[in-house]
């Protein structure tokens, strides 16, 4: 744990009585290197913001310590963990104008009052509200009232910064703008910080890492590109992606050397020996019954291959989302061009062995990425 910032050891939240309540969390474990942002990402309900409100100390820890620096501090009070909070209800002070909302996480800092005010506009111009710091809360939007909150998490020096869905309410044009900066502040500051967020664009531009959840369990914790390239399971692989990954049900057969998927309506993928690693040829023949899984943008269209009909074309201004009938359900591919291809035209399918995920059904575990066993 050399260098963590915090760790989470089988962290649990009931709601209610251990034994009757209803567990919002399950035996969630994980590190965060000092420096580090981490997106906790998953839908409405999955236990996120439940996380994030028992590392800040206003919900009760079940089950589990919390380690921040090495101190554990599941027992402490807010106030004592060091720890600074941007609210996704504000939570502002409404009896002071904006500037001073944001100062007052300064207060207890030995700054001079200069250091403090030029602490303060940094971080406003940061994110387009010094216009508006001599305002009072009730007279300005919910967006600007969420980078006012979130302004004031961002200025105080804490061990840990947590930001529950910090941009929200903000507009997409400006919630782009802002990604960029945050995450540039955060880093040029050296801070450490967990964001909850059901957005995967903003887990994949602001963090280093990704802890995907639902139902309570922590699904995945890795890169945003390990997590794209190489998902741990059925429901990380499908959750994260736009368009969702592709995936159907098949049965493993070695004919003549070759490895081939036989999907519904008699389709099948065919690959050669050499297409796949000895080690993931036996994994598919231990399994047999399979699911695959292929993201929109590695399905190819090509002369001769499996094939599909064309259900629909959509043009989204920069590539196309093209929907096939394949193998009894529908497939999507990706193209960056403006695609020909009109509704019930026939298309032939080609898919790379490199850019075929392989899993369980049953346990909906990965088993393969292309020719590397998960």
């Amino acid at each position: 744990m050399t260098g963590s910032m915090l760790h989470l050891s089988g962290l649990e939240k009931f709601y209610g009585s251990i034994d009757h309540g209803v567990q919002a969390v399950k035996n969630f474990n994980m590190i965060v290197e000092k420096g580090e942002i981490i997106a906790l990402l998953g839908s409405s309900g999955c236990g996120k913001t439940s996380t994030l409100r028992m590392i800040a100390g206003f919900e009760s820890v079940s089950r589990g310590k919390i380690l921040i620096s090495g101190r554990e501090v599941q027992n402490l009070p807010p106030v004592k963990r060091n720890v600074a909070m941007a609210f996704e209800g504000y939570s502002l002070y409404p009896t002071v104008n904006v500037g001073e909302n944001i100062a007052f996480a300064l207060k207890a800092s030995r700054l001079t009052g200069s250091e403090v005010a030029a602490r303060v506009n940094s971080v406003s111009q940061m994110l387009e509200i010094s216009d508006i710091l001599d305002r009072f809360p009730s007279s300005i939007s919910g967006g600007q009232q969420q980078r006012a909150s979130l302004a004031r998490a961002l200025v105080r020096q804490a061990d840990l910064h947590l930001l529950d869905e910090p941009m929200g309410q903000l507009e997409p044009q400006l919630r782009t703008l802002l990604r960029g900066r945050i995450k540039h502040y955060i880093k040029e500051n050296g801070l450490t910080a967990i964001l909850v967020t059901h957005d995967q664009t903003e887990a994949n531009a602001l963090a280093d890492k990704i802890a995907v959840m639902e139902a309570g369990v922590l699904q995945q914790y890795a890169s945003p590109s390990e997590i794209k390239n190489r998902p741990a399971n059925l429901f990380t692989g499908t959750f994260v992606g736009e368009p969702p990954m592709n995936l159907f049900p098949a049965h493993v057969s070695i004919e003549n050397a070759n490895l081939r998927f036989h999907l519904h309506d008699g389709l099948e993928l065919s690959y050669n020996e050499s297409d796949f690693a000895q080690p993931v040829r036996e994994r598919m023949l231990e399994y047999r019954d399979v699911v695959i899984g292929v993201r929109p943008y590695a399905v190819h269209r090509a002369p001769m291959g499996a094939a599909g009909m064309i259900v629909a074309n959509q043009w989204l201004g920069d590539q196309s989302h093209i929907a096939a009938s394949f193998a009894g359900k529908t497939i999507v591919l990706v193209e960056h061009d403006r695609s020909a291809g009109a509704e019930g035209e026939l298309i032939f399918l080609k898919i790379q062995p490199s850019d075929l995920h392989v899993f369980d059904p049953a346990s909906g575990q990965a088993l393969s990425h292309g020719q590397e066993l998960a």
